[in-house]
């Protein structure tokens, strides 16, 4: 069944990817998801993508 609604939204224009990304950041707890973009904006700086 997820695996069908992936498909459709792909049909329908949507990224399954960034999908499972946002499915997998509202599975964390807001502490932890706060410090992983802390963590990614650190490296993104590092790297000068920002």
């Amino acid at each position: 069944d997820i695996k069908d609604v992936y498909l459709e939204a792909k049909a329908n224009g949507y990224d399954a990817g960034i999908m499972r990304q946002i499915i997998k950041l509202r599975k964390m707890q807001p502490h932890d998801r706060q410090e992983m973009e802390h963590i990614l904006q650190t490296y993104l700086s590092a790297l000068g993508m920002e």
